[in-house]
């Protein structure tokens, strides 16, 4: 092959340490950023990396080093905004500290959560932070436990794994937001959540395979309990997104006065079939839901929400991994940021109460 025509091969560590006139192992060490090397070397070693546009071979560095640079984060939904703005908190906490994050979609699944870290392992990535899919499933991730890679938990517990975990008070807010619905006037409530089961109807707790829908579920049916509403539990609907489903609820002989939505995705398929059953918020029915997604503010009515500060949770959750990937072992916390109730005008009484005044 004609020299001229020839594809520029890659510039290497030993490219750099002849253009700066020191060895070889001088030189990893200063772009590897570890050993211990003057100043004067080190500018030398860095403008010869500069003036051959030397870019590094990550792979060759973390077999040095031990540290890839990378942290990888596996989510359950990277169409949630939820999931959304938390990716891009962790992002922007592990460039600050140097690192590169590798994302991974789980989709819900924990066959593809396992598969995910998988991959993730074999990148060699130096920490993980991952929102578990089941917690009916963990093994894998008592094994990257044992394995003393870091891990950190984002948004749903794990019972008797010790990592750090950052979750928010969602028992408290579904609480106090059922309570605000039920001094609005309502006994026909309906708790709507993304888990769906056959038939969609709540029976045991061993259906709620995740610590977030749990803790809310748990904090809707004590505050209907407390507002003297009988057999709550069967107004607890899992019917996830299907949209045949929300019809049925929304059609049927004693429908719902108001809906709790166990998050901003499942809000918004509500919102959409009521518009389409030409109902109307909150005249035939009330809404709330979790998480302050940017259409809920800007619907007809805008809609009240529980606004977790996502943004800050994945900050935490970014922090307390990198400060393990820097050797910090302080027992494993678990961090819970508060929410906020958001009144918008989604609820309003049920029309039978102001048909009787």
């Amino acid at each position: 092959m004609d020299k001229k025509n020839a594809p520029l091969r890659p510039v290497t560590v030993a490219d750099v340490a002849r253009r700066a006139a020191v060895s070889k192992a001088t030189a990893a060490r200063v772009l590897g950023g570890y050993g211990v090397v003057s100043d004067e070397v080190k500018a030398l070693v860095r403008a010869a990396a500069a003036a051959l546009d030397y870019r590094p071979n990550e792979l060759a560095r973390s077999m040095t080093t031990g540290k890839s640079g990378t942290i990888g984060v596996v989510v359950g939904d990277i169409e949630n905004a939820f999931f959304g703005t938390a990716v891009r908190s962790i992002s922007d906490v592990a460039h600050r500290h140097g690192f590169n994050v590798i994302l991974a979609n789980s989709g819900e699944a924990v066959d593809a959560e396992k598969a995910a870290l998988k991959v993730l392992i074999g990148k060699r990535v130096d920490g993980l932070i991952v929102a578990p899919a089941d917690n009916r499933d963990v093994a894998h991730l008592r094994d990257i436990v044992r394995s003393r890679r870091p891990l950190a938990l984002f948004d749903r517990e794990i019972a008797g794994l010790a990592v750090d975990t950052v979750v928010t008070t969602d028992r408290d807010a579904a609480f106090e937001a059922t309570g605000r619905l039920i001094a609005a006037g309502h006994r026909r409530l309906a708790y709507v959540t993304a888990l769906s089961a056959e038939p969609p109807v709540f029976n045991c707790e061993s259906q709620l395979y995740t610590s977030s829908v749990k803790a809310r579920i748990d904090g809707y049916l004590a505050a209907c309990r407390a507002g003297g509403i009988a057999d709550p539990q069967r107004s607890v609907c899992l019917i996830g997104r299907e949209r045949a489903a929300i019809e049925r609820l929304l059609t049927q002989a004693e429908r719902p006065t108001a809906i709790f939505a166990s998050d901003s995705i499942v809000a918004y398929d509500i919102f959409k079939t009521t518009r389409m059953l030409g109902l109307r918020v909150p005249d035939d029915l009330s809404l709330i839901a979790f998480y302050d997604a940017e259409w809920t503010s800007v619907t007809t009515p805008p809609i009240s929400v529980i606004d977790q500060p996502v943004y800050d949770m994945g900050a935490k959750v970014a922090e307390l991994l990198i400060a393990r990937i820097n050797g910090e072992a302080p027992p494993p916390r678990l961090c819970v940021l508060p929410t906020r109730f958001i009144e918008r005008t989604s609820v309003a009484a049920p029309a039978e109460t102001m048909a009787a005044t």
